[in-house]
């Protein structure tokens, strides 16, 4: 029995249990698995050169961000290739993109690289501070200790 005959309705909603359904929920749900694929994703976005010019530019920018023909000066790319290099950092969520008017205003998720860099930097050293640079680096975890201690 191919599964291309099988109909897209589960079978909650049909009323009935099928047998041939495959309930995909509690075999590829696994925490621990998502987040080092979803960590795998963004940094192979942020593998290119051009997309990680672009991203380093408009980290530099701020939350205010940058439109694509500003960001296209600045890095002197051309406007196909610049539209490609956007729309794969906005499908991973390293950058969203806001219309204002004709023109679409681009700005860094700071939220996703924080996330990004806790992962990373999680169990460094064995929670102990091993490298300058990684010791100031300030993690969501290590923000949130800050917050919870005063």
């Amino acid at each position: 029995m191919p599964f291309a005959k099988q109909p897209c309705v589960s079978p909650e909603r049909r009323g009935r249990r099928n047998k041939t359904f495959i309930d995909t929920f509690p075999y590829f749900y696994k925490i621990g698995n998502m987040e080092t694929l979803n960590a795998a994703e963004l940094l192979a976005a942020l593998g290119h050169e051009s997309r990680l010019a672009i991203f380093r530019l408009l980290v530099e920018a701020g939350p205010e961000g940058m439109n694509a023909s500003a960001i296209a000066e600045k890095l002197d790319l051309p406007g196909a290739t610049l539209s490609f290099h956007l729309s794969h950092l906005s499908r991973v969520g390293l950058i969203k993109g806001e219309r204002e008017s004709r023109f679409i205003h681009y700005s860094a998720e700071y939220g996703t690289m924080d996330e990004l860099i806790a992962f990373l930097t999680s169990n460094c050293c064995q929670g102990e501070a091993c490298l300058p640079k990684t010791a100031a680096c300030a993690t969501t975890a290590k923000r949130r200790a800050k917050i919870a201690k005063p």
